[in-house]
Protein backbone atom coordinates (compact mmCIF):
# COMPACT_ATOMS: atom_id res chain seq x y z
CA UNK A 1 0.00 0.00 0.00
CA UNK A 2 1.40 3.39 -1.05
CA UNK A 3 1.67 5.85 1.86
CA UNK A 4 -0.13 9.16 1.54
CA UNK A 5 1.69 12.42 0.92
CA UNK A 6 0.92 13.61 4.45
CA UNK A 7 2.21 10.36 5.95
CA UNK A 8 5.45 10.60 3.95
CA UNK A 9 6.06 14.22 5.00
CA UNK A 10 5.26 13.51 8.66
CA UNK A 11 7.75 10.63 8.91
CA UNK A 12 10.37 12.52 6.90
CA UNK A 13 10.10 15.34 9.45
CA UNK A 14 10.21 12.84 12.32
CA UNK A 15 13.33 11.24 10.84
CA UNK A 16 15.06 14.62 10.48
CA UNK A 17 13.94 15.59 13.99
CA UNK A 18 15.47 12.39 15.37
CA UNK A 19 18.80 13.18 13.65
CA UNK A 20 18.84 16.70 15.09
CA UNK A 21 17.77 15.59 18.57
CA UNK A 22 20.25 12.72 18.85
CA UNK A 23 23.25 14.60 17.46
CA UNK A 24 22.67 18.05 18.98
CA UNK A 25 21.14 17.25 22.39
CA UNK A 26 22.33 13.74 23.25
CA UNK A 27 25.64 13.88 21.30
CA UNK A 28 24.97 10.55 19.62
CA UNK A 29 27.38 9.85 16.75
CA UNK A 30 25.84 10.92 13.44
CA UNK A 31 26.23 7.39 12.00
CA UNK A 32 23.84 5.89 14.55
CA UNK A 33 21.47 8.86 14.36
CA UNK A 34 21.19 8.44 10.59
CA UNK A 35 20.71 4.66 10.87
CA UNK A 36 17.92 5.10 13.41
CA UNK A 37 16.31 7.72 11.15
CA UNK A 38 16.43 5.24 8.24
CA UNK A 39 14.29 2.74 10.13
CA UNK A 40 11.92 5.31 11.65
CA UNK A 41 11.24 6.89 8.26
CA UNK A 42 11.10 3.59 6.38
CA UNK A 43 8.77 1.83 8.81
CA UNK A 44 6.66 4.98 9.09
CA UNK A 45 5.90 4.91 5.35
CA UNK A 46 5.13 1.17 5.52
CA UNK A 47 8.32 -0.21 4.02
CA UNK A 48 9.16 -3.79 4.99
CA UNK A 49 12.17 -4.17 7.29
CA UNK A 50 13.90 -6.32 4.66
CA UNK A 51 13.42 -3.61 2.02
CA UNK A 52 14.82 -0.99 4.38
CA UNK A 53 17.93 -3.12 4.95
CA UNK A 54 18.43 -3.56 1.20
CA UNK A 55 18.13 0.20 0.64
CA UNK A 56 20.54 0.93 3.50
CA UNK A 57 23.17 -1.50 2.17
CA UNK A 58 22.84 -0.26 -1.40
CA UNK A 59 23.04 3.41 -0.38
CA UNK A 60 26.02 2.82 1.90
CA UNK A 61 27.86 0.77 -0.72
CA UNK A 62 27.27 3.24 -3.55
CA UNK A 63 28.71 6.11 -1.52
CA UNK A 64 31.78 4.08 -0.49
CA UNK A 65 32.40 3.11 -4.12
CA UNK A 66 32.31 6.67 -5.40
CA UNK A 67 33.92 8.56 -2.51
CA UNK A 68 35.93 6.18 -0.32
CA UNK A 69 39.33 6.74 -1.95
CA UNK A 70 38.78 10.49 -2.33
CA UNK A 71 38.05 11.00 1.38
CA UNK A 72 40.96 8.82 2.56
CA UNK A 73 43.47 10.45 0.22
CA UNK A 74 42.23 13.99 0.91
CA UNK A 75 42.39 13.46 4.67
CA UNK A 76 45.88 11.93 4.45
CA UNK A 77 47.09 14.85 2.35
CA UNK A 78 45.87 17.27 5.02
CA UNK A 79 47.66 15.35 7.77
CA UNK A 80 50.94 15.37 5.81
CA UNK A 81 50.74 19.10 5.08
CA UNK A 82 50.20 19.83 8.77
CA UNK A 83 53.08 17.59 9.86
CA UNK A 84 55.62 18.98 7.40
CA UNK A 85 54.84 22.61 8.18
CA UNK A 86 53.76 23.27 4.60
CA UNK A 87 50.71 25.20 5.81
CA UNK A 88 52.84 27.72 7.71
CA UNK A 89 55.21 28.12 4.76
CA UNK A 90 52.27 28.93 2.49
CA UNK A 91 50.95 31.43 5.04
CA UNK A 92 54.32 33.16 5.35
CA UNK A 93 54.64 33.43 1.56
CA UNK A 94 51.18 34.95 1.14
CA UNK A 95 51.84 37.42 3.97
CA UNK A 96 55.10 38.49 2.33
CA UNK A 97 53.30 39.18 -0.94
CA UNK A 98 50.38 41.08 0.57
CA UNK A 99 52.36 43.00 3.19
CA UNK A 100 51.75 43.25 6.93
CA UNK A 101 49.24 46.06 6.47
CA UNK A 102 47.05 43.52 4.62
CA UNK A 103 47.59 40.75 7.18
CA UNK A 104 43.85 40.07 7.48
CA UNK A 105 43.52 39.56 3.72
CA UNK A 106 46.63 37.38 3.81
CA UNK A 107 45.00 35.19 6.45
CA UNK A 108 41.80 34.96 4.39
CA UNK A 109 43.77 33.79 1.35
CA UNK A 110 45.84 31.44 3.52
CA UNK A 111 42.68 29.93 4.97
CA UNK A 112 41.26 29.50 1.48
CA UNK A 113 44.34 27.68 0.13
CA UNK A 114 45.15 25.68 3.26
CA UNK A 115 41.48 24.78 3.57
CA UNK A 116 41.42 23.00 0.21
CA UNK A 117 42.90 19.77 1.64
CA UNK A 118 42.64 20.45 5.41
CA UNK A 119 39.48 20.55 7.53
CA UNK A 120 38.57 24.02 8.77
CA UNK A 121 38.95 23.18 12.47
CA UNK A 122 42.38 21.58 11.96
CA UNK A 123 43.47 24.46 9.75
CA UNK A 124 42.49 27.07 12.32
CA UNK A 125 44.30 25.23 15.11
CA UNK A 126 47.46 24.88 13.01
CA UNK A 127 47.44 28.57 12.01
CA UNK A 128 46.21 30.04 15.31
CA UNK A 129 49.74 30.86 16.48
CA UNK A 130 50.48 32.71 13.25
CA UNK A 131 47.15 34.53 13.56
CA UNK A 132 47.95 35.86 17.05
CA UNK A 133 51.51 36.74 16.11
CA UNK A 134 50.38 38.80 13.11
CA UNK A 135 47.66 40.56 15.09
CA UNK A 136 50.17 41.61 17.74
CA UNK A 137 52.88 42.61 15.24
CA UNK A 138 50.61 44.66 12.97
CA UNK A 139 48.21 46.10 15.53
CA UNK A 140 45.21 44.81 13.58
CA UNK A 141 42.42 43.77 15.99
CA UNK A 142 42.47 40.04 16.71
CA UNK A 143 38.76 39.84 15.86
CA UNK A 144 39.57 40.97 12.32
CA UNK A 145 42.41 38.51 11.72
CA UNK A 146 40.64 35.58 13.41
CA UNK A 147 37.37 35.96 11.51
CA UNK A 148 39.25 36.52 8.24
CA UNK A 149 41.13 33.25 8.74
CA UNK A 150 38.06 31.37 9.99
CA UNK A 151 35.81 32.38 7.08
CA UNK A 152 38.52 31.65 4.50
CA UNK A 153 38.81 28.11 5.85
CA UNK A 154 35.05 27.71 6.23
CA UNK A 155 34.18 28.79 2.68
CA UNK A 156 36.09 25.95 1.04
CA UNK A 157 35.17 23.42 3.74
CA UNK A 158 31.47 23.63 2.90
CA UNK A 159 31.72 23.82 -0.89
CA UNK A 160 34.63 21.76 -2.20
CA UNK A 161 35.53 18.04 -2.21
CA UNK A 162 37.39 16.19 -0.75
CA UNK A 163 35.66 17.75 2.26
CA UNK A 164 33.07 15.21 3.39
CA UNK A 165 29.85 17.21 3.06
CA UNK A 166 30.38 18.36 -0.51
CA UNK A 167 31.87 15.01 -1.51
CA UNK A 168 28.94 13.08 -0.04
CA UNK A 169 26.38 15.36 -1.70
CA UNK A 170 28.16 14.83 -5.02
CA UNK A 171 27.82 11.08 -4.55
CA UNK A 172 24.15 11.22 -3.61
CA UNK A 173 23.16 13.69 -6.36
CA UNK A 174 25.53 12.04 -8.90
CA UNK A 175 27.73 15.03 -9.72
CA UNK A 176 31.21 14.88 -11.25
CA UNK A 177 33.62 15.52 -8.37
CA UNK A 178 36.23 17.22 -10.56
CA UNK A 179 33.78 19.76 -11.94
CA UNK A 180 32.40 20.35 -8.45
CA UNK A 181 35.90 21.12 -7.17
CA UNK A 182 36.50 23.72 -9.87
CA UNK A 183 33.11 25.43 -9.69
CA UNK A 184 33.22 25.18 -5.89
CA UNK A 185 36.44 27.19 -5.88
CA UNK A 186 34.77 29.83 -8.06
CA UNK A 187 31.85 30.09 -5.61
CA UNK A 188 33.98 29.89 -2.44
CA UNK A 189 36.23 32.76 -3.53
CA UNK A 190 33.59 35.52 -3.29
CA UNK A 191 32.31 33.89 -0.08
CA UNK A 192 35.83 34.24 1.36
CA UNK A 193 35.97 37.90 0.30
CA UNK A 194 32.61 38.61 1.95
CA UNK A 195 33.94 37.04 5.15
CA UNK A 196 37.02 39.24 4.96
CA UNK A 197 34.90 42.35 4.28
CA UNK A 198 32.69 41.66 7.29
CA UNK A 199 35.70 40.95 9.53
CA UNK A 200 37.24 44.30 8.58
CA UNK A 201 33.95 46.15 9.03
CA UNK A 202 32.69 44.61 12.26
CA UNK A 203 35.90 43.85 14.16
CA UNK A 204 37.92 47.05 13.73
CA UNK A 205 36.96 48.54 17.12
CA UNK A 206 37.12 45.35 19.20
CA UNK A 207 40.10 45.10 21.56
CA UNK A 208 41.20 41.63 22.66
CA UNK A 209 44.11 40.69 24.87
CA UNK A 210 46.48 38.50 22.89
CA UNK A 211 48.25 35.59 24.51
CA UNK A 212 50.72 35.15 21.72
CA UNK A 213 52.12 31.75 20.88
CA UNK A 214 55.82 32.12 20.26
CA UNK A 215 56.70 31.14 16.72
CA UNK A 216 60.24 30.74 15.44
CA UNK A 217 61.04 33.02 12.52
CA UNK A 218 62.36 30.13 10.49
CA UNK A 219 63.00 26.43 10.73
CA UNK A 220 65.69 24.72 8.78
CA UNK A 221 63.59 21.62 8.21
CA UNK A 222 60.58 23.41 6.73
CA UNK A 223 59.98 22.76 3.01
CA UNK A 224 60.47 25.47 0.40
CA UNK A 225 57.57 27.59 -0.81
CA UNK A 226 57.30 25.66 -4.08
CA UNK A 227 57.42 22.33 -2.28
CA UNK A 228 54.69 23.51 0.09
CA UNK A 229 52.29 24.66 -2.63
CA UNK A 230 52.80 21.75 -5.06
CA UNK A 231 50.76 19.10 -3.13
CA UNK A 232 47.75 21.45 -3.22
CA UNK A 233 48.23 23.04 -6.63
CA UNK A 234 49.08 19.99 -8.74
CA UNK A 235 45.88 17.99 -7.97
CA UNK A 236 43.72 21.05 -8.72
CA UNK A 237 45.58 21.67 -11.99
CA UNK A 238 45.29 18.02 -13.08
CA UNK A 239 41.57 17.97 -12.35
CA UNK A 240 41.12 21.27 -14.19
CA UNK A 241 42.97 19.99 -17.27
CA UNK A 242 40.79 16.89 -17.41
CA UNK A 243 37.61 18.93 -17.04
CA UNK A 244 38.52 21.25 -19.90
CA UNK A 245 39.81 18.59 -22.28
CA UNK A 246 37.44 16.65 -24.49
CA UNK A 247 37.91 13.01 -23.53
CA UNK A 248 35.49 11.65 -26.11
CA UNK A 249 38.15 11.41 -28.82
CA UNK A 250 40.65 8.89 -27.48
CA UNK A 251 42.97 9.08 -30.51
CA UNK A 252 45.08 11.70 -28.76
CA UNK A 253 47.49 10.06 -26.31
CA UNK A 254 47.87 13.27 -24.31
CA UNK A 255 44.13 13.39 -23.68
CA UNK A 256 44.23 9.75 -22.59
CA UNK A 257 46.99 10.49 -20.09
CA UNK A 258 45.27 13.51 -18.57
CA UNK A 259 41.92 11.72 -18.45
CA UNK A 260 43.62 9.32 -16.02
CA UNK A 261 45.80 11.82 -14.15
CA UNK A 262 42.85 14.20 -13.79
CA UNK A 263 40.68 11.66 -12.04
CA UNK A 264 40.29 13.01 -8.46
CA UNK A 265 41.58 9.75 -6.96
CA UNK A 266 44.78 9.82 -9.04
CA UNK A 267 45.20 13.60 -8.68
CA UNK A 268 44.95 13.40 -4.89
CA UNK A 269 47.35 10.44 -4.89
CA UNK A 270 49.86 12.63 -6.74
CA UNK A 271 49.33 15.29 -4.07
CA UNK A 272 50.03 12.77 -1.30
CA UNK A 273 53.25 11.64 -3.02
CA UNK A 274 54.37 15.27 -3.40
CA UNK A 275 53.58 15.91 0.28
CA UNK A 276 55.80 12.97 1.23
CA UNK A 277 58.75 14.61 -0.52
CA UNK A 278 58.51 17.43 2.06
CA UNK A 279 59.41 15.06 4.90
CA UNK A 280 63.08 15.61 5.62
CA UNK A 281 63.72 12.75 8.01
CA UNK A 282 62.22 9.47 6.89
CA UNK A 283 61.54 7.28 9.90
CA UNK A 284 59.33 4.27 9.48
CA UNK A 285 57.50 4.85 12.76
CA UNK A 286 56.72 8.49 11.81
CA UNK A 287 55.54 7.57 8.31
CA UNK A 288 53.39 4.77 9.66
CA UNK A 289 51.92 7.06 12.31
CA UNK A 290 51.01 9.75 9.76
CA UNK A 291 49.37 7.28 7.38
CA UNK A 292 47.48 5.69 10.26
CA UNK A 293 46.27 9.10 11.43
CA UNK A 294 45.03 9.91 7.93
CA UNK A 295 43.14 6.64 7.61
CA UNK A 296 41.66 6.88 11.10
CA UNK A 297 40.44 10.43 10.50
CA UNK A 298 38.94 9.34 7.19
CA UNK A 299 37.25 6.33 8.78
CA UNK A 300 35.11 8.42 11.12
CA UNK A 301 34.07 10.59 8.18
CA UNK A 302 33.33 7.68 5.87
CA UNK A 303 30.87 6.01 8.24
CA UNK A 304 28.86 9.26 8.46
CA UNK A 305 28.91 9.72 4.70
CA UNK A 306 27.89 6.09 4.16
CA UNK A 307 25.03 6.46 6.62
CA UNK A 308 23.92 9.61 4.79
CA UNK A 309 23.89 7.64 1.54
CA UNK A 310 21.82 4.95 3.26
CA UNK A 311 19.30 7.52 4.48
CA UNK A 312 19.09 8.92 0.96
CA UNK A 313 18.43 5.47 -0.47
CA UNK A 314 15.60 4.91 2.01
CA UNK A 315 14.03 8.27 1.10
CA UNK A 316 14.35 7.45 -2.60
CA UNK A 317 12.58 4.13 -2.00
CA UNK A 318 9.64 5.95 -0.41
CA UNK A 319 8.92 7.70 -3.78
CA UNK A 320 8.96 11.02 -1.98
CA UNK A 321 9.63 12.90 -5.20
CA UNK A 322 6.47 11.58 -6.82
CA UNK A 323 4.44 12.66 -3.80
CA UNK A 324 5.83 16.18 -3.86
CA UNK A 325 5.31 16.40 -7.60
CA UNK A 326 1.61 15.72 -7.30
CA UNK A 327 0.97 17.57 -4.04
CA UNK A 328 2.81 20.86 -4.44
CA UNK A 329 4.63 23.01 -6.95
CA UNK A 330 8.23 22.98 -5.78
CA UNK A 331 9.50 23.97 -9.23
CA UNK A 332 8.95 27.62 -8.35
CA UNK A 333 11.51 27.28 -5.54
CA UNK A 334 14.19 25.93 -7.88
CA UNK A 335 17.73 26.19 -6.56
CA UNK A 336 16.62 28.04 -3.42
CA UNK A 337 14.92 24.93 -1.98
CA UNK A 338 18.15 22.85 -1.54
CA UNK A 339 19.76 25.91 0.09
CA UNK A 340 16.82 26.35 2.45
CA UNK A 341 16.78 22.70 3.55
CA UNK A 342 20.54 22.67 4.27
CA UNK A 343 20.30 26.04 6.03
CA UNK A 344 17.57 24.83 8.41
CA UNK A 345 19.41 21.58 9.16
CA UNK A 346 22.75 23.31 9.76
CA UNK A 347 21.32 25.95 12.07
CA UNK A 348 19.35 23.35 14.02
CA UNK A 349 22.00 20.71 14.67
CA UNK A 350 25.37 22.38 14.06
CA UNK A 351 27.27 20.05 11.74
CA UNK A 352 27.73 21.25 8.16
CA UNK A 353 28.56 17.70 7.08
CA UNK A 354 25.40 16.19 8.56
CA UNK A 355 23.34 19.09 7.18
CA UNK A 356 24.45 18.72 3.57
CA UNK A 357 24.34 14.91 3.63
CA UNK A 358 20.80 14.91 5.03
CA UNK A 359 19.75 17.67 2.63
CA UNK A 360 21.15 15.73 -0.34
CA UNK A 361 19.15 12.69 0.73
CA UNK A 362 15.98 14.77 0.81
CA UNK A 363 16.64 16.63 -2.45
CA UNK A 364 17.79 13.70 -4.62
CA UNK A 365 14.28 12.33 -5.30
CA UNK A 366 13.04 15.90 -5.86
CA UNK A 367 15.51 16.88 -8.60
CA UNK A 368 12.95 16.41 -11.37
CA UNK A 369 10.31 18.36 -9.46
CA UNK A 370 12.76 21.22 -8.89
CA UNK A 371 13.83 21.06 -12.56
CA UNK A 372 17.42 20.45 -11.51
CA UNK A 373 17.87 17.04 -13.14
CA UNK A 374 20.32 18.27 -15.81
CA UNK A 375 24.08 17.93 -15.29
CA UNK A 376 24.45 21.63 -14.52
CA UNK A 377 21.29 21.63 -12.43
CA UNK A 378 22.71 18.90 -10.20
CA UNK A 379 26.04 20.70 -9.90
CA UNK A 380 24.41 23.97 -8.87
CA UNK A 381 22.12 22.06 -6.52
CA UNK A 382 25.13 20.68 -4.61
CA UNK A 383 26.71 24.14 -4.41
CA UNK A 384 23.40 25.55 -3.18
CA UNK A 385 23.29 22.95 -0.38
CA UNK A 386 26.94 23.65 0.43
CA UNK A 387 26.15 27.34 0.83
CA UNK A 388 23.16 26.49 3.01
CA UNK A 389 25.30 24.24 5.19
CA UNK A 390 27.38 27.30 6.22
CA UNK A 391 24.40 29.03 7.81
CA UNK A 392 24.44 29.64 10.70
CA UNK A 393 27.53 28.54 12.64
CA UNK A 394 26.86 29.19 16.32
CA UNK A 395 27.12 27.47 19.72
CA UNK A 396 26.02 24.03 18.48
CA UNK A 397 28.86 23.90 15.94
CA UNK A 398 32.21 22.39 16.97
CA UNK A 399 34.08 24.82 14.70
CA UNK A 400 32.54 27.73 16.62
CA UNK A 401 34.19 26.46 19.81
CA UNK A 402 37.51 25.82 18.06
CA UNK A 403 37.50 29.46 16.98
CA UNK A 404 36.50 30.62 20.47
CA UNK A 405 39.21 28.57 22.19
CA UNK A 406 42.13 29.18 19.84
CA UNK A 407 41.48 32.84 18.98
CA UNK A 408 41.25 34.06 22.56
CA UNK A 409 37.99 35.90 21.86
CA UNK A 410 35.03 35.53 24.21
CA UNK A 411 31.83 33.81 23.08
CA UNK A 412 29.86 37.04 22.74
CA UNK A 413 32.46 38.47 20.35
CA UNK A 414 32.61 35.28 18.29
CA UNK A 415 28.81 35.28 17.98
CA UNK A 416 28.81 38.92 16.92
CA UNK A 417 31.70 38.69 14.46
CA UNK A 418 31.97 35.13 13.18
CA UNK A 419 28.38 33.84 13.42
CA UNK A 420 27.05 36.93 11.66
CA UNK A 421 29.73 36.47 8.98
CA UNK A 422 28.43 32.98 8.27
Amino acid sequence: MMPSFLQSVIFLCIGIGVIILLTAKFHVHAFFALMIACFITGLGVQMHAADILVAIKDGFGNIMRSLGFIIVLGTTLGVLLEHTGSTKVMAAFILKKTGEQNAALALSITGFIVGLPIFCDSGFIVLSGLNKSLAKRTGIPLAVTSVSLATGLYAVHCLIPPHPGAAAAAGVINVDVGKLMLTGIAVALPAMLVGYWWAKRAGKNIVTNIEEELLPEAKAHLPSTIQSFLPVAVPVILIAIKSFLSVENFSNDLIKIFSVLGDPVIALSVGVVLAFTNIKHWKKDVIGKLLTEGVEKAGSILVIIGAGGAFGAVLAATKLGEHFNTATSLSSFGIFFPFLVAFILKTAQGSSTVAIITAASIIQPLLHVLRLESEWGKLLCVLSMGAGSMMISHVNDAYFWVLTKFSGMDMRTVLKEYSVAT
